[in-house]
């Protein structure tokens, strides 16, 4: 066996012939293949079932057991494998059984060592790109709650808080800077309510009249004040046993927060003009991009009413503070406007990254979002460059001196690397010399950065 990593591709060989064996895994190790052997059948079935190589090598012709039986029982366990079978006495219709059988490829003896190797290679080759396509897919599906994407510790905690108090809350504050996807958390936190099966209802306090205010939430009879030419039920009636979203509630007058804590605190709607009250059961959530203490200070908010929504309150981090989830956002967003377009775009060239990664985010991802979306209508190629980004982007940009703190170690290491690849054309080989680390090291760090540099013949490294 090779001293190979437990994340490097293995393989098996099984052949009774030990001068056999030794000539080929000395011929395949400079693959770089952890490389198993096995002297028999049973020895080689019970290397398998422990180590589950990705590829076999097996003779056909041995004692005990015949290498098609050795492939059918393979397969048997992981279908995906890939068989080789070697024979030193080749006939046509033992080549068609194998391959009818399940088996990659069928080769005779004596073996021709280059062909041998570049055909293992190759499947080495393809093994890693289904590998990393899995971890692509893996990483989406860990890295994404009801539409949100991100990874950074600050999201995997709101993700956290998110999944813990959707059972149990009644009313519920979120709070964060513009563009950082208040609205996105609300729907979360519905759909993974006991009220998901219920009605999802928003109102944005910012856009209502204020002497409407009060018809909007509660209702009004007929007559009860000019206009009113019929029973009209609030938006509380309407949510009744799902959800009302009041998105920047620091809007909301205060006679009007006055009532609405009486909903909150009783369950029960009075439309205007009327002399009854409405039993309502609705889960409310508040959003705010305003700092609600300060509020309460300057006598714009009432503090009874924060009190009662900031039992639970979850706060949604600016970009500029997970800016490691970049990556995963450029492509979430690249992918969707591809989709929306009809374009093939797979991701940026190192140097729009290098440029995004610089900007400082003041708008959050909704600003990433309208960067995306804008630079994908714009990009006649299959990778979105410098020049298809929005004019204020064309420019070199650097975080602002207020800019909040980020993982400088991260993002400049980050850096370096599409620099390099830049540099490089896509090149890993060369990548990796120029920043003087090997090229096995440069794979991790692409991976622990989700990034992806393509041959250098099909455009530059798009964010994964």
């Amino acid at each position: 066996m090779s001293g190979a990593t437990k994340s490097a591709i293995s393989l098996l060989i099984i052949d009774d012939s030990p001068s056999s064996l030794e000539l080929l895994s000395t011929a395949l190790a400079p693959l770089g293949l952890e490389i198993f052997t096995a002297s028999n059948p049973l020895a080689g079935l019970d290397v398998f079932y422990n180590r589950r190589p990705e590829i076999v090598l097996t003779d056909l012709v041995m004692p005990q057991m015949s290498g098609v039986e050795i492939l059918r029982r393979i397969l048997e366990v992981e279908p995906a494998t890939s068989v080789i079978l070697m024979t030193a006495h080749p006939s046509t219709q033992t080549a068609v059984d194998a391959i009818q059988q399940g088996a990659s490829d069928y080769l005779d003896k004596p073996l021709s060592i280059g062909p041998l190797r570049q055909r293992i290679g190759d499947m080495a080759e393809e093994i890693r790109k289904k590998r990393a396509q899995q971890f692509e897919e893996d990483l989406q599906t860990t890295a994404e709650l009801e539409g949100i994407v991100g990874s950074s510790a600050p999201m995997r905690e709101m993700f956290s808080r998110i999944r813990r108090v959707a059972p149990h809350y009644r009313a519920l504050l979120i709070t964060g800077e513009t563009g950082t996807g208040k609205d996105l958390v609300a729907r979360a936190i519905h759909r993974l309510s006991p009220v998901a099966s219920g009605r999802y209802v928003v109102l944005n306090c910012s856009a209502v009249v204020e002497t409407l205010f009060e018809s909007e939430l509660f209702g009004h009879v007929k007559g009860s004040f000019t206009g009113a030419t019929q029973d009209k039920p609030g938006l509380f009636e309407h949510a009744h046993k799902g959800t009302l979203f009041l998105d920047e509630i620091g809007d909301m007058p205060l006679a009007t927060q006055a009532k609405l804590l009486r909903v909150l605190q009783n369950q029960e709607v009075q439309r205007v003009g009327a002399l009854n009250a409405r039993k309502v059961e609705v889960r409310v959530l508040a959003a705010t991009n305003h700092d609600l203490r300060a509020a309460i200070a300057e006598k714009l908010f009432r503090e009874d009413l924060y009190y009662r929504l900031c039992m639970v309150e979850i706060q949604t981090p600016r970009l500029a503070h997970c800016m490691e989830d970049l990556p995963l956002l450029e492509r979430y967003f690249v992918a969707r406007f591809a989709a929306e377009y009809r374009k093939d775009i797979r991701g940026l060239t190192p140097r729009a990254q290098i440029r995004l990664s610089r900007h400082w985010w003041p708008g959050n991802v909704r600003e990433l979002e309208n960067v995306l979306g804008h630079a994908s209508m714009m990009t006649v190629n299959n990778t979105i460059d410098v020049d298809d980004l929005p004019p204020y982007l064309h420019a070199q940009q650097h975080h602002s001196e207020h800019a909040p703190p980020v993982d400088a170690l991260k993002g400049q290491e980050r850096l370096l690397i599409l620099q390099a690849l830049q540099k490089a054309g896509g090149n890993q080989s060369q990548a990796a010399r120029i920043l003087r680390i090997s090229r096995d090291r440069l794979r991790y760090k692409l991976k622990k950065h989700r990034l992806s540099a393509p041959d250098p013949g099909r455009g530059a490294a798009a964010a994964s």
